[in-house]
């Protein structure tokens, strides 16, 4: 760990969440926060998450843990099921945010953000992909494979208890 890097972490949270519970297991959002810093200095965490008001306790929550959220309104579908999709959030930020940081950590498994990734590799701000779930993400992503992390290997380390 070098002290000196100035890294910030992108987050996907619902890939995140979906691929973890499809695991069987659920996640401890402060063990992770904790986890991007040590491991990937990672002093900004922004976490990308479609807004319900009724969730306004899970918000605080992370927040308190050290996330910076950043909401996507939500559509409910034609099934009830809330829709957030914040793909084009986490790209922009990461972008606005592109002076200020050294290096990147994106956490997701999701091909939609494989430009981005790209970009980042090329101009060497790329730190770490971080893939919730080995079994299940983009092939588009499988090329950026030496930069990858599994989740599925943090699960004794990250798992809420």
């Amino acid at each position: 760990m070098n002290p000196k890097e100035n890294n910030y972490a992108f987050i996907d949270s619902q890939n995140l969440n979906l691929s973890i519970r499809d695991q069987g297991w659920n996640l401890d959002f402060r063990r992770f926060r904790r986890y991007l810093e040590e491991k990937y200095n990672a002093c900004k965490a922004f976490i990308f998450i479609g807004y319900m008001a009724t969730n306004e306790s899970l918000y605080i929550a992370l927040q308190d843990y050290g996330y910076i959220l950043v909401f996507k309104p939500t559509l409910n579908l034609p099934d009830g099921k809330p829709k957030g999709n914040i793909d084009a959030e986490l790209v922009l930020h990461t972008m606005i945010e592109y002076p200020h940081y050294d290096k990147a950590v994106i956490v997701t498994g999701d091909g939609d953000f494989h430009c981005l990734i790209e970009h980042l590799k090329k101009h060497n701000k790329l730190r770490r992909i971080i893939i919730p779930n080995r079994e299940k993400f983009s092939s588009l992503l499988r090329k950026f494979a030496v930069d990858m992390t599994f989740m599925n290997d943090l699960r004794q380390k990250l798992e809420y208890k």
